[in-house]
């Protein structure tokens, strides 16, 4: 019988590969989108992620949700340097998350509130996922628009406190097996999982039409 950890990333692999090569970030990572574009893209990392970290400190305590609580993961301040420089020191007054974004991160915040499970299944699709994939897009961001490598702009996909990634995820995917849940809950978490990516998914949708190719 499959891991937990095992069953969680082949269930949800088919939405992980439409995530990936939506439109959007398939434009986005041929540089054939302008810097405002991978800017916008940015903002709306900033509303999820709020999502997930806002809730961070009171779930540290949590059973279920509380082992995969770790601070070297936040990527809260990482976001907001990079926004600085995107978008000028006051980035914040025309931060406006997409209809989309605002769906996605409702749900984060939904089941932090609610349900702990679900609060894992999200937390695995974005901090695994930008430890992953997430350096894809840091060296094509570098090299399309100069920034300077692992400097503001891109700091998002750094991290800075993770000095082995892969045993990182080696350990993270532990976690996962050793999950507190029943056969029921865990496929719950599964289907979450795939929510997640889903709507990750949407956002991407959303902003394929925000910044259309001409043609």
């Amino acid at each position: 019988m499959d891991s937990f950890s095992t069953l969680i990333r082949t269930a949800s692999h088919e939405q992980h590969v439409e995530a990936e090569t939506s439109t959007f970030m398939s434009d986005l990572l041929g540089g054939r989108l302008g810097v405002d574009a991978y800017a916008r893209y940015t903002e709306q990392l900033w509303f999820v992620y709020e999502a997930l970290e806002a809730a961070a400190g009171r779930l540290a305590s949590d059973p279920v949700a509380g082992p995969f609580v770790q601070p070297e993961l936040y990527r809260l301040p990482s976001l907001e340097r990079d926004l600085a420089h995107l978008r000028g020191e006051k980035w914040r007054t025309g931060l406006t998350p997409l209809p989309a974004t605002e769906e996605y991160a409702e749900r984060v915040r939904e089941c932090a509130r609610e349900w702990p499970g679900g609060y894992i299944a999200h937390h695995y699709t974005r901090y695994l996922g930008d430890l992953s994939g997430g350096q894809i897009i840091r060296d094509k961001a570098e090299r399309t628009w100069g920034f300077t490598k692992k400097g503001d702009g891109v700091r998002f996909y750094v991290f800075e406190e993770i000095t082995n990634p892969a045993a990182f995820k080696r350990d993270y995917r532990e976690l996962l097996d050793g999950v507190r849940a029943d056969e029921l809950e865990k496929q719950r978490i599964v289907a979450e999982c795939k929510r997640a990516f889903a709507l990750n998914t949407a956002v991407f949708r959303a902003l394929g039409e925000e910044f259309p190719l001409s043609a």
